[in-house]
């Protein structure tokens, strides 16, 4: 599996990054669809459409495509695997996130009325404060493209409902801490099944949303991305 999901990133003309500036140049070939190179991954990118804290369609997302960096995209692949042989397997709700959708989230955030999906995402944090408490950024991880935002799914219905996590993705408050114990002894055992196979492969978790983990490793750790997540699932 690992070896066919790096000669896939190497080959395919249609997961690479374009040419022309020096980034997109040392990244040529390092990205990959995650969703067509690992067998059994669930990808419900939610910035495609308007279930997320906004509401709307994300700028730069055209495609219902999980792009990650070939590094990230092996870890990932090692992760899917460990959690198959428990029952399990990975749910992904974002990966890499071109630098136009963070600029969509920033001026979202300073709309101050728009306030349509407070009650099921930010509930209890004041739109004002989403940038100070940490949970919305003017740059962001996944535009570096190894960082993932994910859940578990049973094998024997991964159709069916996520595991149960407390929260629902993208809820800023502490019940989606990893460490918050409000949640239960069942959820947080849940939380630590998915983290110890992500941490397992090398990523790295984010002590403010149990779904998001980044690459310890990454291979970009300074370059932001703005290429779009085209129709077609390339990388354009």
């Amino acid at each position: 599996m690992l070896r066919r999901i790096l000669t896939n990133a190497a080959c395919v003309a249609s997961l690479l990054l374009p040419g022309g500036a020096a980034a997109t140049e040392d990244a040529a070939g390092r990205f990959v669809d995650v969703g067509r190179a690992i067998p059994g991954v669930v990808v419900d990118m939610r910035y495609l459409g308007s279930n997320n804290f906004v509401g709307a369609p994300i700028d730069g997302y055209q495609s219902n495509a999980c792009l990650l960096t070939q590094e990230a995209a092996a870890a990932l692949a090692l992760a899917q695997a460990d959690l198959k042989a428990q029952g399990f397997g990975l749910k992904i709700f974002d990966c890499y996130r071109p630098a136009r959708a963070v600029a969509h989230f920033v001026r979202w955030a300073k709309a101050i009325d728009d306030v349509k999906r407070k009650a099921e995402f930010y509930p209890d944090v004041d739109k004002r404060d989403l940038f100070a408490q940490g949970y919305i950024a003017e740059q962001s991880g996944h535009s570096r493209g190894s960082t993932v935002d994910l859940t578990l799914v049973r094998l024997d219905d991964a159709s069916g409902p996520d595991v149960e996590m407390g929260t629902p993705f993208d809820y800023f408050g502490t019940r989606s801490w990893p460490a918050d114990a409000s949640v239960g002894d069942r959820i947080r055992a849940n939380r630590m099944r998915l983290a110890n196979a992500m941490t397992r492969r090398g990523f790295k978790p984010y002590d403010k949303e149990w779904w998001h983990f980044t690459l310890a490793r990454e291979p970009f750790p300074d370059t932001y991305f703005d290429f779009p997540v085209a129709a077609d699932g390339a990388a354009k």
